[in-house]
Order: structure tokens, then C-alpha cells, then sequence
């Protein structure tokens, strides 16, 4: 590659950074609002209370620069480890269906006094657990922020996201496959890989986040296409429920 083809390359994942960034600040002003006379219901304290939700084979721990951030402001938060994730005991032979994978969340959901409202943000396969929660606890939930995670529908399932991925993100390098049920079926579990991460997913982190990870990282169960579709299926009343939000966001802030 050339040094134009890199330095273009570079100013593209710049640009993208950036995007991301205003992303994340406009998602904060929804989060603060300063009118109180929008329709939108708002708490009447500011501080929020925030629950981080992980990707694919990451766990609690790959919030620990957000999570200081949240509460200097004076928020409340809570990362999670889904099962089998982070520093959760059990084994990828504990869960399973994928509702034993997002169960810590659903737990952590159910828990909560019903007068209490949280902000939900999962990132990649944490979009499962927050599309699983949207569906059950909508009641306790006051913004779910998808940060580059996947989101399931009425006409999109959970099986057609995951062959786009794999279709997006190209050459799986060395990333590890483990074949449970034997080298003629379908993958059991997948442990991405350290050439996987720096090529892929970490290209824009300091060297030290990328070696966490390669520290910290866990397989992640691969459930059938007939699990995922059965137990991670946003309905059509729900989808109504968040073409409103949308809507009412556009309308504050246009």
C-alpha cells in the first residue's frame, strides 16, 4: 500500500472517529435535556442511571474508561457481565440458549422497583440483550442507545445479522472456532483473535485497550439460527413504540 492509500485510509478512520464522537455527544443532550417543557416525560433529577451492556466475547471490564466518565457527572452506573462473559463463573456449557446468555441483564431488568428508569447501551451482540429487554421491561427503560450493535426487527432476524457481519467484516484471520458437536456441524463457540482485533476492531485504541482485550477475552457461544430467531425477535408493537421515540426525537431537535 502506498503512502497516499494509507494516508487517505487513515483520514477515512478519522472521519469516522469524529462521527461517532458527535454520535455520542447528541445521544448525552437526549440523556440531559435542559426543556423542561418538551412532551417527552423527563425525571426530575438530572443523574441517570446507566447499565452497559458488552459485545461479542468482551465482558464488564471494556467500559472502564466510559464508566468513570458517566459518574464524574454524577451519574449512576452499572456494567454487566452477561453469562459466560467477563467474570461471570459459569461456562459456555451453562448457557445453553441465548436467554441463558442475556439472562444478567433480564435479572438485573427484573429486579429493579418499577418507579426506576435506566438507560440502557449495548454495544455489538449487547444489542441482543437490549432488544430482549426493550420487549419485556419497556416500563423501566427511558433511552436504549445501540452503539454499533446489533438490532433485531419484525422483518430482520437475529440470524440474517449475524451472516452480514461475517459478510462486512471479511477474513476472519485468527479468529478460533471450536467445533463441539463435532467438524461436520455448525461452530460451537468463537474466541476472536488477536490479529482480528488490531485489524478490526481496535485499530483506532491505544495499544494498551488492545492488549486488555487479549488479556480479557472469552469465547462466545454460537446458538442456532432457530434459537436466535425464537428468542430475539422485536414485534411489531414494540417497533411502533420506537418509530414514536424516533420521531419525537427528530421533532425536538430539528
Amino acid at each position: 500500500m502506498s503512502t497516499l492509500e494509507q494516508e487517505t485510509k487513515k483520514m477515512k478512520e478519522r472521519k469516522k472517529l469524529l462521527v461517532f464522537i458527535y454520535v455520542l455527544i447528541f445521544l448525552f443532550q437526549v440523556v440531559n435535556p435542559t426543556n423542561s417543557e418538551r412532551p417527552w416525560p423527563q425525571a426530575k433529577a438530572k443523574s441517570k442511571h446507566f447499565v452497559l451492556v458488552h459485545g461479542a466475547c468482551h465482558g464488564a471490564w471494556s467500559w472502564y474508561r466510559v464508566v468513570p466518565l458517566l459518574r464524574s457527572l454524577g451519574h449512576t452506573v452499572t456494567a454487566l457481565d452477561l453469562a459466560a462473559s467477563g467474570i461471570d463463573p459459569r461456562q459456555l456449557n451453562d448457557i445453553p440458549s441465548v436467554s441463558d446468555y442475556i439472562g444478567p441483564l433480564s435479572d438485573f431488568m427484573a429486579a429493579l422497583p418499577r418507579h426506576q428508569k435506566v438507560v440502557l447501551v449495548g454495544h455489538s451482540l449487547g444489542g441482543w440483550a437490549l432488544s430482549r429487554a426493550m420487549e419485556r421491561f419497556s416500563e423501566k427503560i427511558s433511552v436504549a442507545i445501540f452503539v454499533t450493535a446489533g438490532t433485531p426487527g419484525p422483518t430482520l432476524n437475529i440470524s440474517t445479522l449475524e451472516q452480514e457481519w461475517i459478510k462486512r467484516f471479511g477474513p476472519q484471520l485468527d479468529n478460533h472456532y471450536t467445533y463441539g458437536d463435532g467438524p461436520n456441524k455448525p461452530p460451537t463457540a468463537l474466541l476472536l483473535g488477536p490479529l482480528f482485533l488490531a485489524a478490526r476492531l481496535y485499530q483506532l485504541s491505544p495499544i494498551e485497550d488492545l492488549t486488555l482485550a487479549t488479556t480479557l477475552l472469552r469465547p462466545r457461544r454460537l446458538y442456532s439460527d432457530k434459537d436466535l430467531s425464537k428468542e430475539l425477535m422485536l414485534t411489531n408493537e414494540n417497533m411502533v413504540r420506537l418509530t414514536e421515540f424516533l420521531s419525537w426525537l427528530v421533532k425536538i431537535n430539528c
